[in-house]
Formats: C-alpha cells, structure tokens, sequence
C-alpha cells in the first residue's frame, strides 16, 4: 500500500469542496471495498478524506411518505429498520444477500452504490483493463479468457464488467433517487437510473458524479406495495456475486417491476419490459435483453434470468 495522507472532515459541502481541491483525493467511509484495492495498489489515493464525522448516518421519513437514508447508514443498519422490513422488504431482502455479516456492519449506503466491479481482471494488475488502465484493451475479451460471471447486455468492446450491487439492484427496482453536494456547495438530484454509466469507450467513468461530488442520501419513493422479493442465483450458497440476480415489485393485477442485477454494467431495467410482466417472465425478458451480446462461457445468464423471474412469478 502507498504512502498517503488523511484528514477527517465534519461538513458535507467542505468535504466535496477538499476531494476536488487535492487531486488523487477519495473518500473513505466502511472502507470494505477501497481498503482491498489500495492494497492491491488498483486504487493509488495520495489523500484520504474520513466521512465519519459527517453525521449522514439517521433514516428519516420524508413529506412525500418515502425515506431518506443518509449516505452512511450501514448496511446491517438499513435491512434491519423497522420501515425499511414493513415498505420496502426487496431491499432488505437484497442486502441481506450480500456479503457477510461482519461486512455489513461497516459498509455504508453511499459506499456500495460506488462499490467497484469483481471482474477478475480488473484485479489483476498484470492483466490489460479499460477500467482501471484506459486504453490497455479488455483482458476479458481476449481468446480463451473467463467471461462467466461478466456482462451479457449494456457491454461494449472495451469492457463487459458487471455491477457487484446487491442493494443498488434494489434501489434501481423501487426508483430511488441519490442526492449529493458538489464541490461548489450545490446540491444535486439524480435518478438512481442515472447514477450508474454504461462503458461505451470509457468503462473508467463509471458514474455521473462529478470530481468531488459526494453522496449526502438516497431518497426512496412512497412505498410501492404489492409482493416484493429479491432472488440471487450464485455459485455457491453464500459471500458470493451474482451470476444473475432478480428484484421484483409485483401488484395484485399482475403489474409490477423488474430489475436485474449480475448481467450489466449497472442495475438492469426497462419500463418496456415492466409493461410485459403480465405476460410473463419469457415476455419480459425478451425485451429486457433485447441487444445482448453474451460470450459463449456466460450466455447463459439470458436464460437463467428468464427461469428465475419465472420461478418468481409462480411463487407470486
């Protein structure tokens, strides 16, 4: 791990305002994800700027009959609210299928929407990776490379990693919105589709977050009702990525939503797609994944999605 200096911040707007001052400057909240890739020198941060002291830490119900989660509200914290169970049990159900126990406790909300991808290359350094070297090429897409747990849509020829996210696949399904502060002290509204970018020619620009930029809350909608649920097919039964993974808000007339996780760059959803689950899981698939481009070792995942919705829907 390199050299680095640190300083502990008590102001949202004066923490953004220091990230863009000092350049190779990040923040650092649980640290779950950013501590393992300084290690690994993947992340090579000059300056470290501690949130803890920023008190982004309560739930609180907006006017609206939503909530607002502050940016460091840990994980075990979130699944276990009480509001978070009754109104909103996709997400816990989506937490509670990441990582361990110990994890999270430490990881916070802002962190693992900003978590970075598993992808095998993008941890090894000695490897080619658009995303962590732009412009070295994509170790992914070479012959005889290991693409099974990569993207199948929203890919592109320099990158086809995926979002680790459980919980953003949650927050994607229930349309919540991220609010932050720029280094200007302004605040920022984005949809939680937006948040996330597809890789095109640039898989290093990973968000819309400008330099400094720092996310305060996520604000969460009045809640949606209906049957939730939250489905994770892995490799093995626990502390692992998603292969593919289903979160579902479904309605009494058979409406609904449908995102998923695992097969994209970022969290996956079409309002198109929603329109189809009436018709079932093979309806909404085949517009959800219309323009996939999976390799040979993950095209799979199209009909592994497609099987679990299925077994979603019958359970419904």
């Amino acid at each position: 791990m390199r050299a680095f200096s640190y300083e502990k911040m008590r102001d949202p707007a004066e923490a953004a305002a220091r990230a863009a001052e000092v350049g190779g400057a990040k923040f650092i909240a649980g640290g779950t994800n950013l501590l393992d890739l300084m290690k690994l020198e993947i992340e090579t941060p000059v300056h470290l700027i501690d949130l803890g002291g920023l008190g982004l830490d309560e739930i609180t119900e907006t006017e609206g009959g939503g909530l607002r989660i502050g940016t460091l509200v840990s994980n075990t914290a979130l699944s276990a609210d009480a509001r978070i169970r009754r109104d909103y049990p996709v997400l816990t159900r989506a937490i509670a299928a990441g990582a361990t126990g110990q994890l999270r406790n430490k990881a916070t909300t802002g962190g693992n929407l900003l978590q970075r991808t598993r992808c095998p290359y993008f941890y090894d350094t000695a490897m080619p990776c658009n995303k962590r070297a732009p412009g070295t090429g994509c170790a992914a897409l070479g012959q005889g490379a290991f693409s099974r747990q990569l993207g199948v849509i929203g890919t592109s020829e320099a990158c086809i990693a995926t979002h680790p996210s459980d919980m953003a696949v949650a927050m994607r399904v229930l349309d919540a919105v991220v609010e932050t502060v720029t280094p200007a002290g302004m605040t920022r509204e984005i949809p939680i589709e937006e948040l996330h970018l597809l890789p095109g020619d640039t898989p290093h620009e990973e968000t819309a977050l400008m330099p400094g930029e720092l996310i305060t809350h996520v604000r969460l909608p009045a809640p949606a009702g209906g049957m939730q649920a939250y489905h994770k097919v892995r490799d093995r039964a626990s502390y692992a990525f998603a292969l593919v993974s289903v979160a579902l808000v479904r309605q009494p007339d058979g409406t609904g939503r449908v995102a998923l996780g695992g097969v994209a760059p970022k969290p996956w959803r079409s309002s198109a797609a929603d329109a189809e689950l009436p018709n079932g899981a093979r309806a909404v698939m085949s517009v959800l994944m219309e323009g996939a481009r999976p390799t040979e070792e993950n095209a799979f995942k199209i009909t592994l999605a497609e099987r679990t919705l299925a077994a979603m829907l019958k359970e419904a």
